[in-house]
């Protein structure tokens, strides 16, 4: 399966819940301040990177894990999902696709931190923030990757892509 979690800019939360799918940030703890700013890509690409696939590694399962930042496009995710079953009909692609959305899991201190570092360039200011709501929801990203794991051990039969929103729910694809 190949894994894309997504976000608004791709330097946040989709980075932190690919960090933890992968085993790079702890699922058991909060991380410290310097672990979740070391993170690899964190805070760390800018506007012109929206839209660009990263590839993060493979996990346990053998399922590649990416990240993609939608900015404000509502096309982005809809504009993929369609490529893909494209794909597995004209190029007979055999594999499935995991869309996450990791938005949901952002707390306003998150919000307001990535528009003073990344959006203001105002650093001081905004990385103390994304710190405090990294440490605030990193349960809820611990949570969202579980789930996302747990969806690829019981993928459904014949599925060509599997989307996650925001909320958790789940919508199927079979083409």
């Amino acid at each position: 399966m190949i894994i894309i979690y997504n976000c608004y800019g791709g330097t946040h939360s989709s980075i932190l819940t690919s960090a933890v799918h992968l085993g790079k940030l702890p699922s058991d703890r909060i991380p410290s301040k310097q672990e979740i700013l070391n993170t690899e890509y964190f805070n760390k690409l800018r506007y012109k990177d929206m839209g660009r696939l990263i590839f993060h590694g493979i996990d346990e399962l053998g399922n590649k894990v990416y990240t993609i930042g939608r900015g404000t496009s509502r096309a982005l995710v809809p504009a993929m999902r369609g490529l893909t079953l494209e794909l597995h009909k004209e190029c007979n692609l055999d594999e499935c696709f995991a869309f996450v959305n990791t938005s949901g899991t952002v707390p306003p201190a998150m919000t307001m931190g990535g528009f003073f570092s990344r959006g203001l360039k105002i650093h001081s200011i905004g990385v103390p923030l994304l710190a405090i709501g990294a440490r605030q929801t990193y349960m809820n990203i611990v949570k969202l990757a579980d789930k996302t794991k747990q969806l690829c051990r019981e993928k459904p039969e014949n599925c060509l892509i599997i989307d996650m929103d925001q909320k958790g729910h789940i919508s199927t694809y079979n083409g």
